[in-house]
């Protein structure tokens, strides 16, 4: 059948309303094999299609570090990462995140909601119990519009972790074969999230799945995935130059002719065959080398089988390979025991363990990486990255994004990492020092017009500042210090600077001002422009065009946002509209 013709013939009846067009559309796309379910609107989606999220700063909740003189802001090499905090349903944060950080993010972790019927997962301010006909179909509808931003939000090389429990576990995997491609599967991780024992089941549930794919598996590296070694059993007790070492096997589980031959014990003569069914490491030329290198001992009596010295430097370089079931971690209960020392009292239920995020982030993160967990909840991810960053000297970024029911992001998710990053006290009156070398940054989604209205088009581009203060990463104001007036601002932090200027009006007392920016700073600076399309004035900007980068705005929000909001309804039923996205 052609689908073509039949959605044109279908949009020519009259006597259809523009819902019942796009309902029948819906169904003429649908597809013949795979997870299918039945589609409904949330509320927090139809506000936009009328509307474009942004982001607001609450400035009185800004957390800065002490340990950055003023001397060392533009120092690139004393940097203190910028965490983010986003109060706003988590499809509003996505899609404003969309313009910051599309392609930029290296590590997702989320834990969403189970949908296990026990009032966990609300729907269009309704909870959905078990006996819900609609409850598997609402779930779905809401990971997948989150799920395909968040896979926009990967860099080619970003990693997604989702937990989840039986409840859902079957239908995520298929989703997420479906928006990450099944390909793109890494492991489903085993995490024994309790110790003790429920008796009031058939079988005691003590574990939850940990989902685990890459944007691209063909650009991981195996050797990125892997955790730090234990340092507990090496040793150097003869002494070795080159440091501690432990002793492995030279044998191995492969049958190879050529790897099978007598080994003779230099000092006492003694000679070795591998054991049935193995060989040894390395050919016979190779192991002489070894031998000669003394990297070959025989036991501390010289009378047991050859084994290999490996040194702690190449072990720790080489790290060693995760296993898919995680016993060996705190579970809940410590969780909320970790909770309960920074707070106090019991202030949430079931969170995250540290233990469970320090293994993800130590298998998928680098100094560097940018961290996202739009489903926040008390805040553990940040806490976990701000400590991985204090042990290893790194420099992670952390985003995370809650709504603020019952005040979570407000009490919960925020006062945590207020303390942790400021110090703190347990209830036992013990003092826990401050991970001080972080700043925090509490933003809250806010909205602009979506027609593309001058009116609307000038309102977006003076409330983008904050906007694109979180997508250069650039948060200190200089403004001042050029006279700039009104006109425009300028920020500029460690390595980034840019300049926003809010009419066209005004790009020629911007030329000096670029001018002296390079001549005190060195740095190429970022010029965001107002504009009615998507011309950015370069023209205007050529004698300083090798000192500038042109954006134009709001046009390159508008771009980044196209591909993730809701059509309108018209557009739903195959109708236009000019001034519309």
């Amino acid at each position: 059948m052609d689908k073509i013709a039949l959605k044109a013939k279908l949009n020519t009846l009259e006597n259809l309303s523009n819902e019942e067009k796009a309902y029948l559309l819906a169904l003429i796309e649908s597809k013949t094999y795979g997870l299918v379910w039945e589609e409904k609107p949330e509320d927090v989606e139809i506000r936009l299609q009328n509307e474009l999220p942004i982001f607001r700063e609450m400035k009185e909740r800004e957390i800065l570090s002490k340990n950055l003189p003023n001397t060392q802001l533009f120092d690139p090499t004393k940097q203190i990462p910028n965490h983010i905090l986003i109060e706003g349903d988590n499809l509003h944060a996505l899609t404003a995140l969309s313009f910051t950080h599309q392609n930029a993010i290296d590590v997702i972790y989320i834990d969403p909601p189970y949908n296990t019927g026990n009032k966990d997962f609300r729907y269009n301010d309704k909870f959905i119990d078990k006996e819900d006909t609609f409850r598997h179909s609402a779930w779905l509808s809401f990971m997948q519009k989150r799920l395909k931003i968040a896979k926009e939000l990967l860099n080619e090389k970003g990693v997604i972790f989702i937990s989840i429990d039986d409840n859902e576990q079957a239908q995520l995997k298929l989703l997420c074969d479906e928006i990450f491609g099944e390909n793109n599967f890494v492991s489903d991780i085993i995490w024994q999230s309790r110790k003790s024992v429920s008796n009031d089941t058939f079988i005691s549930l003590n574990h939850n799945y940990t989902l685990f794919y890459a944007k691209n598996i063909s650009l991981l590296d195996k050797n990125d995935v892997r955790l730090p070694i234990s340092k507990e059993k090496f040793e150097n007790p003869d002494n070795d130059s080159r440091g501690a070492w432990v002793a492995d096997p030279f044998d191995a589980p492969n049958i190879r002719p050529n790897l099978t031959y007598v080994i003779k014990n230099p000092f006492n003569g003694k000679e070795f065959l591998p054991p049935k069914g193995r060989c040894w490491r390395t050919t016979e030329e190779e192991y002489l080398k070894l031998l000669e290198d003394k990297r070959i001992i025989f036991g501390k009596k010289g009378d047991s089988k050859p084994q290999l010295k490996r040194f702690l430097d190449f072990a720790e370089k080489k790290g060693t390979t995760p296993i898919s079931i995680w016993y060996d971690i705190d579970t809940t209960t410590n969780g909320t025991q970790q909770l309960e020392q920074i707070f106090g009292n019991k202030v949430f239920t079931n969170p995250k363990p540290l233990g469970l995020l320090d293994r993800i982030l130590k298998i998928s993160s680098k100094p560097n990486s940018k961290i996202l967990d739009f489903f926040a909840g008390s805040g553990t991810t940040m806490h976990a990255v701000m400590q991985l960053n204090a042990e290893d000297g790194g420099n992670r970024q952390c985003i995370l994004v809650t709504n603020n029911e019952n005040n979570i992001c407000e009490e919960v998710t925020y006062i945590r990492n207020k303390k942790v990053i400021e110090g703190y006290t347990t209830p036992k009156g013990a003092a826990v020092a401050g991970l001080k070398e972080n700043n925090l940054r509490y933003y809250v989604c806010d909205f602009v017009g979506r027609e593309e209205t001058v009116e609307n088009k000038k309102r977006l581009t003076m409330e983008a500042t904050h906007l694109l203060c979180i997508k250069e990463n650039c948060y200190v104001e200089i403004t001042q210090d050029y006279a700039a007036g009104d006109s425009m601002r300028i920020f500029a932090e460690q390595a980034a600077c840019f300049l926003i200027i809010y009419s066209d009006d005004f790009i020629p007392d911007a030329i000096p001002i670029i001018e002296q920016l390079h001549t005190d700073l060195g740095l190429l600076v970022k010029v965001y422009v107002f504009s009615q399309g998507s011309y950015a004035y370069d023209s205007d900007f050529e004698e300083v065009a090798d000192l500038i980068e042109l954006c134009a705005l709001p046009d390159a929000i508008y771009r980044a946002y196209q591909n993730v909001l809701p059509k309108k309804k018209m557009e739903q039923a195959g109708e236009t509209k000019d001034g519309l996205f």
